[in-house]
């Protein structure tokens, strides 16, 4: 069974960092494209950040000078660095990757930005 377990969000202060995660069970991260996403309730999901199998990254304008996604490969996991957060950022976070031609979305973790 293919999974993306989301872990790492939390309450955080305007201005403050968070690190959340992406462990892959069943599945090899380290070869193939991952992306973070997030989703506010109601609203369409959001690409954010991806990294290909070679290391390389892409970032959505609105977060390309704060957000930082990486891969840990002997852990087979990647996280997404996020720094100077803001109130608008609160929202849940999702993994996501593509295996055998079929798209896999871990549950999201809740990244919640307030004083």
């Amino acid at each position: 069974q293919i999974q993306l377990v989301e872990s790492g969000g939390d309450l955080v202060k305007p201005g403050g960092p968070l690190r959340p995660s992406c462990v892959g069970r069943g599945i090899d991260l380290s070869d193939r494209t991952v992306d973070w996403y997030r989703r506010a309730p109601g609203k369409r999901r959001q690409l954010l950040a991806s990294i290909r199998s070679g290391g390389k990254t892409t970032y959505v304008d609105s977060v390309k000078d704060r957000f930082t996604i990486s891969r840990d490969n002997a852990k087979n996991t990647v996280f997404l660095q996020m720094n100077n957060l803001k109130p608008e950022d609160q929202d849940t976070y999702l993994c996501h990757a593509i295996y055998n031609w079929q798209d896999h979305w871990g549950q999201g973790t809740q990244v919640t930005v307030s004083s």
